[in-house]
């Protein structure tokens, strides 16, 4: 893949939800890991190759759409024990701030909000690259990663286990492969 001058990605994109992902990893019963992902979100960058720091992101990922491979957990997660999705259907993140860190690194900082409330997230980004596709789209790929602590933003439902510790932990890891396409 061609890295192209950075100035050339500059304009604003739409994220390619059919080729993207939104995932968690949460540890369960305090022995292993759950992974998931939401199937339906929507988003768009703005980038600013001579400028990162006046790039931009926003996205908004239906609750309802949450998978983690099993629909009775599925089921529980969108109940009024977690997201509460009859009331809160929406996630979205709106960033504040980009940052070049070097090389292929980025750091986007801005608000998630969940639950209705609205906490900071940082999000560390690897550029991947762009690349023109071919039907004609302008591509750019991202890989991001961030950890949140889920009773930040109101999450507090748990179970304790007889040999100690709590069934959800209160750490959750997220994880972005974004693709993304130049708007016309």
């Amino acid at each position: 893949m061609v890295n192209p001058d950075l100035t050339a990605l500059t304009g604003d994109y739409t994220i390619d939800s059919a080729h993207s992902a939104i995932g968690f990893t949460v540890r369960h019963a305090m022995v292993t890991n759950v992974k998931g992902k939401f199937l339906d979100f929507s988003g768009s960058l703005h980038l600013d190759g001579a400028d990162p720091a006046a790039s931009s992101a926003s996205i908004d990922v239906k609750m309802e759409s949450i998978d983690t491979g099993s629909a009775d957990r599925d089921g529980h997660l969108k109940s009024a024990d977690f997201f509460k999705i009859d009331e809160f259907p929406t996630m979205t993140f709106r960033s504040a701030k980009a940052e070049a860190l070097g090389g292929d690194d980025y750091r986007i900082t801005g608000d998630l909000t969940v639950l209705g409330t609205t906490k900071p997230l940082t999000i560390d980004l690897e550029f991947n690259g762009a690349a023109k596709d071919p039907f004609g789209n302008e591509r750019v790929g991202f890989e991001g990663k961030a950890e949140i602590l889920r009773s930040e933003w109101g999450l507090t439902w748990n179970a304790a286990l007889e040999t100690g510790g709590v069934l959800v932990s209160d750490k959750i890891k997220l994880h972005f492969d974004i693709s993304a396409i130049k708007n016309a």
